[in-house]
């Protein structure tokens, strides 16, 4: 049975009371507030829903994630790093990212990242939990992804690219960011082909759970008041 979440209380049901059938559907209602954003990430469940629906909070089973070692990145996804062909900056403008994610794509019908969506995350973000990646091609916006950062876990939200491998160019970089501030896993929600061609595999909620309980509440030394340089990484193709 679904549970329906009350406005005064910030918990959520066990994990393992996520629906089969939709996969990982936990809960419904609720609100957007900063606290249980904060809140549904550190338990192991985000919002997704549509406009007119209530808030929809998920718990996948299996859980895509992708380990900082494990990044693939491409021949000529690693010709464009080794060029520097893009600029990278870390929460230089988190709002646009997060509005041009919202934008329309060609293979979906609308959009989940509604304007209370994009406002509940600014939000976060002016919180110290939301983080945006920026990729700059000149002074242009061409691609990013925006997600959080908590303890050694970043949960990634969503990305865009209107440029060539732009939003591959950023994640890349941002991998390497994160790895290098002991980050040891980037959440990334549920399988997509795009998430797969970067390294990204399948885990067991269970399993998801443990990072969670192991790596939540440890330090990490990231720093989002930078620029990011990818120019010598050593991937595999």
């Amino acid at each position: 049975m679904l549970t329906w979440l009350e406005r005064n209380r910030l918990d959520f049901p066990a994990l393992d009371k996520a629906l089969r059938e939709p996969n990982g559907l936990l809960a419904a209602g609720g609100d957007l507030s900063p606290a249980r954003l904060v809140a549904a990430y550190r338990h192991g469940c985000f919002p997704w829903y549509q406009d007119g629906e209530p808030i929809l909070w998920w718990s996948p089973d299996p859980r895509t994630v992708l380990f900082p070692n494990e990044l693939h990145v491409s021949r000529s996804l690693r010709k464009l790093l080794r060029q520097r062909r893009y600029r990278v900056t870390f929460d230089h403008d988190f709002a646009a990212v997060i509005k041009a994610c919202a934008g329309p794509r060609s293979y979906a019908d609308g959009t989940w990242i509604t304007g209370s969506m994009q406002a509940a995350y600014v939000s976060l973000h002016q919180q110290g939990y939301a983080h945006s990646v920026e990729v700059w091609d000149g002074d242009k916006l061409v691609g990013g992804l925006y997600g959080l950062a908590i303890g050694q876990l970043f949960f990634g939200e969503s990305m865009f690219s209107h440029a060539d491998n732009a939003s591959k160019f950023g994640f890349a970089c941002l991998v390497q960011h994160l790895q290098a501030a002991g980050f040891v896993l980037i959440d990334c929600q549920m399988p997509t082909a795009h998430l797969h061609s970067l390294g990204a595999r399948a885990i067991s909620r269970e399993a998801f759970k443990g990072y969670l309980q192991r790596h939540l509440d440890l330090p990490n030394t990231a720093d989002w008041v930078c620029q990011a340089h990818c120019a010598t990484l050593d991937y595999t193709d």
